[in-house]
């Protein structure tokens, strides 16, 4: 049985919607599969059980929120000065598609 929202008056066409509607949802979909490859390459520079664990719930991760959650022992397993740039790439990515996360500064570009 399906379930009581897909009786809703205005669920007449699902996934329907303006053309820039879907091309933001294709865009945002695209930011997730290249957060998630770059999580992946960040992660062969690690070995051992924690990095296979690490891979599979990368892999697994199915929305972008499941990768904000698995950033911290990411960043654990990155630790190091060698994989400086690593972090450095990912903590980039991950501002890009969570933009709101960051502090407010007193800093501006010029």
């Amino acid at each position: 049985m399906p379930a009581p929202r897909h009786y809703l008056p205005h669920a007449t066409l699902p996934g329907a919607g303006l053309p820039g509607d879907r091309l933001a949802r294709l865009a945002a979909r695209h930011a997730f599969v290249g957060l998630k490859l770059l999580y992946l390459d960040a992660l062969d520079a690690v070995s051992g059980q924690e990095a296979v664990w690490l891979r599979h719930q990368v892999r697994s991760a199915e929305q972008p929120e499941d990768l904000w959650l698995l950033r911290a022992p990411v960043f654990a397993a990155l630790a190091g000065p060698e994989r400086r740039d690593l972090r450095h790439m990912l903590r980039r990515a991950l501002q890009s598609i969570f933009p709101e996360t960051q502090p407010a500064s007193a800093f501006g570009a010029l």
